[in-house]
């Protein structure tokens, strides 16, 4: 597929590029900018045996523990920030359903700059002594051959897939961010540049034309994305900045439901399983609620 050609298509089309056992990121950043229509269709298919690979995670890989999709986490936190725990992920890592590989936040985000830049490996000098290089075996001490101290060889992320939510791009998949823009966007930004399979959730497809204005904000050009999709709130119950809030009342429904394996059971039927897709998931959560969230800005 040339740059020239369209991308655009469904989260039907995203998911079919996500097959069983895939090693995925997912973009955003703790409870941030999460593409979670993509997720929760993913869990709609019955995905399996996913590894996510991450810097700082939260509900996306909480929501994808919980309904059974995953095998393995490589990440340095996963966790609901001011809501509290992961419920869903902690008790399938309390009963040995997902393996979980610890690597520290600065070197789960170095990873993926490894990616980005074809390395092998991301040389780091301050794990010695450490239970994450203890119980990493893919970690590798080596000598530095200028001046000879120990370092240590660490993967990079190198994700078989990345998807994305961001607040625009054009048919031919040039992604724009906001000018005003923070640590999860400019992660997101690393993530599509070290992968060959990009997936971009957005919020709205504009016109080549509004592109060619805004030039100075297409951070992910069309050659390295691989599908775009139209998904209004795509990023729900996640904010996207400059576009709407963290839906707090949702997220307490959340973790009160995912107190038991029965309450998130529960939760999942409502929210995941019983919508048939994205726009029936939206009118679930209702028009007015959504309403209440936007915080529009400029580009």
């Amino acid at each position: 597929m040339t740059p020239s050609t369209s991308k655009v298509g469904s989260i039907a089309d995203a998911v079919s590029l996500i097959p069983d056992g895939t090693r995925l990121a997912i973009g955003g950043f703790a409870i941030y900018q999460h593409p979670m229509a993509v997720v929760r269709a993913l869990i709609r298919a019955g995905r399996r045996d996913l590894t996510v690979v991450g810097t700082v995670s939260g509900n996306e890989v909480d929501l994808l523990a919980g309904a059974g999709c995953l095998k393995r986490v490589e990440t340095s936190y996963v966790g609901l920030e001011k809501y509290g725990l992961a419920p869903n992920f902690r008790r399938a890592v309390e009963e040995g359903r997902i393996e979980v590989v610890d690597y520290p936040e600065v070197l789960s985000f170095d990873r993926f700059r490894a990616s980005q830049e074809n390395l092998t490996f991301w040389p780091c000098d301050y794990l010695g002594g450490t239970d994450v290089l203890a119980r990493n075996p893919d970690i590798r001490i080596f000598t530095c051959p200028i001046t000879g101290r120990s370092l240590q060889a660490v993967p990079p992320a190198d994700p078989e897939v990345v998807v994305l939510h961001a607040i625009a791009a054009d048919e031919r998949g040039n992604v724009i961010l906001p000018r005003r823009h923070l640590l999860p966007q400019g992660l997101d930004v690393i993530m599509a540049r070290g992968c060959d399979t990009v997936i971009v959730t957005v919020e709205k497809i504009v016109p080549r034309a509004l592109v060619r204005r805004h030039a100075e904000q297409v951070q992910i050009p069309a050659y390295k994305t691989k599908l775009v999709v139209e998904a209004p709130w795509g990023a729900h119950p996640t904010a996207v900045l400059g576009r709407y809030a963290t839906d707090d009342a949702h997220f307490r429904d959340y973790v009160a439901a995912s107190a038991s394996p029965e309450g998130f059971a529960a939760y999942l039927d409502r929210y995941v399983h019983a919508p048939a897709d994205h726009a029936a998931y939206l009118e679930r959560i209702g028009a007015e609620r959504l309403g209440t969230l936007t915080e529009l800005d400029t580009l």
